[in-house]
């Protein structure tokens, strides 16, 4: 029996909860897949999984033996890629996920510069904001703005997203400037922006000297993506909070007016996140440092001269 095989087919069974996502993550048939587990069922004369028609639960011993198991892989992985990657550059395919406006606004433009220092890297982006089964779409990492909401997930906060209060001419023009936040639930009203897991509108925040405020303004319009969330407020549909990096060209160019300029809005924090139990081979190790290397460049924390 091939002990290391079967100990990785273990791991990925327990991960994806039954053996045919398994098999298909390993690229091995299903049959392949079932004699390793009971290959190493039999050496180890132990009982690690209880099998059902429909799912798969680990036992007692199948729980113990997994913790070890995937600090063994992950140690035999990494001393695999410290080798490999002193001899080669990296290469393969990089499964990368993220909302539309960082690709549209930061990593697309930016990534003939990635190319040319990896060429044998190949970038398959994912771009929106769903929810993503990272094991079983084999995802090596994201891009997500907020808190993740999955506390299984590694997240590596890598900077803030600063924002800002604005809106179009257009819609200044029909119902004039607000004064105060206060007047967003009354006089005014906004562009929205929902989240597709709860479907909850995003609550506006604003801090002016000590005071701080939490408004649930009126919309016309919600979306679910930041893009659209944009071109919302560009066509005079409401006050909007937008990420300054998105707005700032607009409001050069006088598409964009900012508004309650004493009120400072929260950040939104901007996270890496990895699946669990997923080592970080060299690629992904490479793609997340030049990321990271980018965001910084970028300031995205601070509020652009406007």
């Amino acid at each position: 029996m091939d002990q290391l095989s079967a100990m990785r087919a273990f791991v990925r069974v327990v991960e994806m909860g039954n053996f045919t996502r398994a098999a298909s993550a390993l690229s091995l048939p299903k049959a392949t897949v079932t004699n390793l587990i009971q290959g190493l069922e039999a050496h180890l004369h132990a009982k690690l999984l209880n099998r059902t028609t429909r799912r798969v639960m680990v036992t007692t011993d199948g729980a113990l033996y997994y913790e070890r198991a995937i600090g063994i892989i992950s140690e035999i992985d990494e001393l695999d890629t410290s080798i490999s990657s002193s001899h080669s550059s990296p290469s393969g395919r990089l499964r990368i996920e993220m909302a539309g406006a960082f690709a549209d606004w930061l990593v697309i433009p930016a990534l003939c510069d990635f190319y040319q220092r990896y060429p044998d890297i190949r970038v398959d982006l994912g771009v929106g904001d769903r929810t993503v089964d990272y094991l079983a779409e084999n995802v090596d990492c994201a891009l997500r703005g907020g808190v993740p909401a999955d506390q299984s997930l590694i997240a590596r906060r890598v900077t803030d997203v600063a924002m800002i209060i604005c809106a179009a001419p257009l819609y200044l023009e029909r119902h004039g400037t607000p004064e105060h936040p206060s007047e967003l639930e009354t006089k005014h009203h906004s562009v929205s922006y929902f989240t597709g897991g709860n479907n909850r509108t995003m609550a506006f925040n604003f801090e002016r000297e000590g005071e701080k405020l939490e408004i649930d303004p009126r919309h016309v319009v919600a979306v679910n993506d930041a893009r659209s969330y944009l071109t919302a407020a560009l066509a005079g549909l409401g006050v909007a909070l937008v990420p300054s990096f998105m707005a700032a060209e607009f409001i050069k160019k006088g598409e964009l007016v900012q508004v309650l300029p004493d009120w400072q809005s929260d950040p939104i924090p901007l996270y890496i996140v990895y699946p669990p139990n997923r080592h970080l081979s060299n690629k992904v190790r490479v793609f997340v440092d030049w990321l990271v290397r980018l965001l910084a460049d970028r300031k995205l924390d601070s509020t652009y001269p406007l």
